[in-house]
């Protein structure tokens, strides 16, 4: 009988089940139990006998064969809750699978519990009324981060080897950052949405957190591709896990430059200088050439925070404003601003922003293959919150803490955060952002730093 979760990586987790050193039935109960014991929070429900009973029976020849899969609560499991971690919402069902957990139950996994994510997926923070704080399990008074961090610190945390994550603002960097994890953020419409896709604001997409780099490009190959109820979806693409590992060789002498603020943020020097060493070793492992470039992508104004909203009121609907008191602080502020001042003017200055964005981000990419930059501006803040209001000392508003994200979120390329080393005793991530469409370059430069730099799978100290 397996007493503990499996401690490596999801595609050596398969491997055991197909030599038969564990079952899959025997790795979930082991996983159930994992969560019963821990302090961490990371998950705000979990449905067992469904999740057993597709476990033993398991076709582990499939690519995430009998794998225990956290799906986040965002996302949408038939019969679960909808809740979008928001008190208003907690008798909520979903009605459907998503696609993305479809594709995933095809591909052999076992979903059995939502991860927490902070309301709506709104801050970098998993703290909310519905479901309290989410902890981080390299210190458990710190955040691992949001809006992801529910999958983050099951990750970390040892309780499961991989869940879901969404990134619209950094939802996956900036908790795979807080935690030790590698973390994609694909290009714009990789994997599709659904059913009922929103448009929104044309910057969310949907991925995973788990520990290896082998482990996204496997759940790129399991996910990715057109699906007509997402009409921006992309064509499927073939072969992220068989090719991982070959480009290495198309690495040399393309173009990169370090920038660990991207002229926008306030980032700590212990940590901006463990960045750029790392960035530094990175480039030349990869033979890039390293060139001098001012970036400086734009502050976004409070109209861009608004833009999301729009979305939160449509799920919200009738119920607000009388649901107002149960909202989070954040949520609440902000619906409350945006009926007072969004109209035509406030929309025409978010388009003008995002036109900046995007021809700042073209711009950068005309000159350089790569940017290297900081995920996070700082470690991990307290797990309660509130978002950081300084950094080194210095007054930094609350977007600080995603100015580093969010200009791959609207201009739409990948970008991909790795593990470098820690911080005050918390973990630190250098961020290499591409040009669309080159998820196959940055997951090879992610697998070049896990060859040699590896990094913990697990935070040390989780009850393994």
């Amino acid at each position: 009988m397996t007493d503990a979760p499996w401690p490596a990586d999801t595609c050596s987790l398969v491997d055991a089940f197909r030599r038969g050193e564990r079952s899959p039935l025997e790795e979930l109960d082991a996983t159930l139990a994992a969560i019963e014991r821990s302090t961490l929070n990371a998950f705000s429900f979990l449905d067992p006998e469904p999740a057993r009973e597709a476990a033993r029976r398991a076709d582990v020849s499939q690519p995430f064969g009998g794998v225990p899969l956290g799906v986040k609560e965002l996302d949408q499991v038939a019969g679960w809750p909808a809740t979008e971690a928001s008190i208003p919402l907690r008798d909520e069902r979903s009605r459907v699978d998503s696609t993305l957990v479809t594709r995933l139950r095809a591909a052999g996994a076992v979903p059995f519990g939502l991860t927490t994510s902070s309301e709506f997926g709104g801050i970098n923070l998993t703290c909310t009324k519905l479901n309290g704080a989410t902890r981080n399990p390299w210190d458990p008074s710190r955040t691992p981060g949001g809006s992801s961090g529910g999958s983050a610190a099951a990750v970390a945390g040892g309780l499961c080897t991989i869940a879901t994550g969404g990134d619209g603002g950094g939802s996956i960097r900036i908790p795979a950052g807080f935690t030790g994890l590698p973390g994609l953020k694909n290009t714009y419409g990789r994997i599709p949405k659904g059913p009922n896709m929103c448009v929104a604001s044309l910057t969310a997409v949907t991925g995973c957190l788990t520990r290896s780099v082998r482990d996204i490009a496997r759940f790129l190959d399991a996910t990715n591709g057109f699906d007509h109820r997402d009409p921006y979806s992309l064509p499927r693409v073939e072969g992220y896990e068989g090719g991982l590992g070959t480009h290495l060789g198309d690495l040399s002498g393309k173009r990169a430059t370090i920038a660990v603020d991207l002229g926008a943020a306030v980032v700590d020097d212990e940590v901006a200088t463990l960045v750029r060493e790392q960035a530094e070793l990175l480039a030349r492992d990869a033979g890039l050439q390293l060139v001098d470039l001012e970036v400086r992508v734009p502050e976004l104004g409070y109209e861009w925070a608004l833009a999301g909203l729009a979305e939160v009121a449509m799920i919200l609907g009738d119920r607000y404003p009388a649901c107002e008191d149960d909202l989070t602080l954040e949520i609440a502020f902000g619906l409350k601003v945006a009926h007072q001042v969004y109209n035509l003017d406030t929309r025409a200055r978010i388009e003008a922003q995002r036109i900046r964005m995007n021809e700042t981000m073209a711009a950068i990419f005309d000159e350089v293959d790569f940017v290297l930059a900081s995920t996070n501006p700082d470690v991990a803040f307290a797990a309660e919150g509130p978002l950081p209001q300084q950094v080194n000392g210095a007054n930094v508003g609350p977007g600080n803490n995603g100015a580093l994200t969010i200009p791959s979120n609207i201009f739409g390329n990948p970008a991909v955060t790795i593990p470098v080393g820690q911080v005050r005793g918390l973990p630190v991530g250098l961020q290499v952002l591409g040009r669309h469409h080159t998820e196959p370059l940055l997951l090879d430069l992610a697998l070049l730093a896990e060859r040699e730099r590896p990094w913990p799978l697990v935070a040390p100290g989780s009850p393994l």
